[in-house]
């Protein structure tokens, strides 16, 4: 189970493991070792960690990592895994086995086999996040095409900017466009006003 949230122009998701077989008190141990981390940080530290329950939380974090990508890939916009951390991450207890155990006398013990919940939820740091959406808004600006930046080019030179302090951004894969435009334009119909 996956989900994508764009909240604030951040990328979220989650992944989440149910039933596994092991106690939700030991499982929040190390847990709590990995709330907070960066996402590649927390899967060294999941690496590292001689606990069992290590082994089932980074494969639900791993899990959670490619639900973000996949996600963030198909809304179309760019996603650097780097910037991932683990912002969310608990345990819930799962349903319980009852089991008997042969005890003394013809009698049975009764005693449980506990299961549990693994919640592990990614999401992108607030200033990567920040950082993509202006570059995906400057990337929307370089495509509105040379004529807006020749006509911006012409507005420029010709000092009818209103204000003063106004700096002109040419991208740099559109300038030699530009200037070719310009050229045309004074072949054209003469010198700019």
């Amino acid at each position: 189970m996956a989900e994508l949230q764009t909240q604030n122009g951040s990328i979220e998701a989650h992944a989440l493991a149910r039933h596994v077989r092991m106690s939700p008190q030991k499982a929040r141990l190390v847990m709590d070792l990995i709330r907070g981390q960066k996402a590649q940080a927390a899967l060294q530290t999941l690496r590292y960690t001689p606990k069992r329950a290590a082994k089932h939380i980074e494969k639900v974090l791993r899990s959670a990592i490619a639900n973000a990508e996949r996600k963030a890939e198909d809304a179309g916009a760019p996603l650097d895994v780097d910037e991932l951390y683990v912002n969310t991450c608990f345990v819930n207890e799962g349903a319980r086995w009852k089991r008997l155990r042969p005890a003394p006398m013809g009698r049975a013990f009764r005693y449980q086999k506990r299961t549990a919940h693994l919640w592990v939820g990614v999401a992108e740091h607030h200033v990567a996040a920040a950082e993509r959406v202006a570059a995906i808004e400057a990337e929307a600006e370089a495509q509105k095409g040379v004529r807006g930046t020749a006509r911006r080019v012409r507005k420029a030179l010709a000092g009818k900017s209103g204000t003063e302090n106004t700096s002109l951004r040419i991208p740099p894969r559109l300038q030699q466009a530009v200037e070719v435009a310009l050229v045309r334009r004074s072949r054209l119909c003469g010198p700019a006003a």
